[in-house]
């Protein structure tokens, strides 16, 4: 056996992974086909949900360190969600996703863990006790487990035939990192009346610290196929079309045509093989939610894997990968639908969809549905099916970041371990044969007692029950 887990891909899904397993003690390897890494921004925000797993595990603070990211507004559909609307405690940020892949590599290797570049996978095959995986370049290597995370034309998804339904791409889009000059636009997305439209949103600075922005142009005539390249005229005339002569063009750092494909994999697991990221769904990008989906993907995933690593994984937990993913990236898929449908992607000024259209925006001047909607957008709406979810609110949750003392629960999660809070310091008999596997702590705090898993998400509350509940995602008991 060469490692314990291969990863196929080193964008943000398959770093992520990666120091999952490092934080867990897993040997990984982890591979992309690319020579070097991409400076292009690709992704440009990292939801709550996402900021507070980088702070469970102490890279929060070193990765905003690396520039100006400042918090950004939210939109559902192109309509902003305001500051106010947002009660979590760590709001959304600008940080393009070539900082993101930079910091992690940079992060992985001083850890010792260096993408091995230009592997393309060729070919692979499983047994009962591992996965064997050959490149183009002659190389091979046996892993216990693989994770795909090569993106939305997965190679390894289709060496495993593996299916994943959805709707092809009838329209594209166009997207580009671009330095701008003139008047900045009053809002994030312009409408004009014949159905072209804009987006421009901040992604930080260049080398020389001039802004730069994520310029997206829609619209009637987005027809062309995805491989066509797009031009600086192209990008001009979209700009005059919408905004005319107020906004000009400085420079075109970088352009892709999208597609509004949007597919899920059927499962997430195939045998010691599993997808995660943009392998195992895709959409149009819509709120940072597919960059953030495919690292929430990595965050669930890791400490399973580790756990099987190790021999104390319960019978079933790395199925619950699926279990829980599947339906996360589901209701990803379902928003970003509604939100396309929402904002007349396709530009067709239908007047019953311009219609739904003031209706959703009248309803969203509401607090209570601002509150729904960044809670959705943001990741933090999530509750993963869990045995008592139905009993207690908190289960299946994100864990609050409470303060105990003079530590936060977040920085308790920083082993990778799990974490059982004992505040009346009742519990150490009950939780000591998992001493191995969870760390307690009884530190001053108005609470409940709780078990947290170690990817943030509390798994037990109460003052009954706890062994099964501690048998049941950490295992047998030593």
């Amino acid at each position: 056996m060469d490692t314990d887990v291969l990863i196929v891909g080193a964008g943000p899904t398959g770093m992520t992974l990666a120091n999952e397993l490092l934080t867990a003690g897993v040997s990984t390897v982890l591979v992309d086909r690319l020579e070097r890494r991409t400076e292009l921004s690709k992704a440009g925000g990292v939801q709550s949900r996402t900021l507070e797993a980088l702070d469970q595990r102490g890279l929060l603070e070193p990765l905003l360190a690396t520039g100006d990211h400042r918090v950004t507004l939210g939109h559902f559909a192109g309509v902003p969600l305001p500051f106010d609307s947002n009660r979590h405690h760590l709001p959304w940020r600008t940080v393009p996703q070539a900082v993101i892949e930079g910091f992690f590599e940079e992060h992985l290797a001083a850890h010792g863990l260096h993408v091995r570049r230009g592997h393309e996978l060729a070919g692979l095959s499983q047994d009962e006790s591992g996965v064997d995986a050959v490149f183009t370049n002659g190389a091979a290597l046996r892993a216990r487990y693989l994770v795909a995370a090569d993106g939305a034309h997965s190679t390894v998804r289709s060496l495993l035939r593996a299916g994943f339904p959805g709707e092809p791409g009838t329209l594209t889009i166009t997207a580009a990192d671009v330095r701008l000059g003139g008047t900045e636009p009053d809002a994030a997305h312009t409408w004009k009346g014949d159905g072209h439209w804009a987006a421009v949103f901040p992604l930080g600075v260049d080398g020389r610290g001039r802004q730069l922005r994520r310029l997206v142009l829609g619209g009637p005539d987005q027809l062309r196929p995805r491989e066509t390249p797009v031009t600086e005229d192209e990008v001009r005339r979209g700009l005059n079309t919408v905004f005319g002569t107020a906004v000009q063009l400085l420079e075109l750092r970088y352009a892709r045509r999208i597609t509004n494909a949007s597919r899920q994999a059927e499962q997430y697991r195939h045998g010691r093989v599993f997808l995660a990221g943009d392998a195992a769904h895709v959409h149009l990008p819509l709120g940072a939610q597919g960059m953030n989906t495919g690292m929430q993907d990595a965050f669930n995933l890791g400490w399973k894997l580790g756990a099987a690593v190790h021999g104390w994984a319960p019978k079933d937990l790395l199925d619950t990968y699926h279990e829980e993913r599947h339906p996360a990236g589901a209701a990803v898929l379902r928003n970003v639908r509604a939100q396309s449908l929402l904002m007349d992607w396709a530009g067709t000024r239908d007047p019953e969809v311009l219609a739904a259209r003031e209706t959703f925006m009248d309803l969203a001047q509401l607090p209570e549905v601002q509150h729904r909607l960044a809670d959705v957008m943001s990741g933090m709406a999530l509750r993963y099916p869990m045995p008592g979810s139905a009993i207690h609110p908190l289960i299946g949750r994100p864990v609050p970041d409470l303060r105990l003392g003079r530590v936060r629960v977040h920085e308790l999660l920083r082993s990778g371990r799990g974490v059982l809070l004992d505040p009346a310091d009742a519990l150490a008999e009950t939780a000591a044969p998992w001493s191995d596997r969870v760390d307690r702590t009884f530190q001053g705090a108005r609470t409940e007692p709780m078990l947290i898993r170690p990817d943030g998400y509390v798994c037990w509350v109460g003052a009954a029950d706890l062994e099964p509940a501690l048998e049941g995602w950490f295992g047998e008991p030593r």
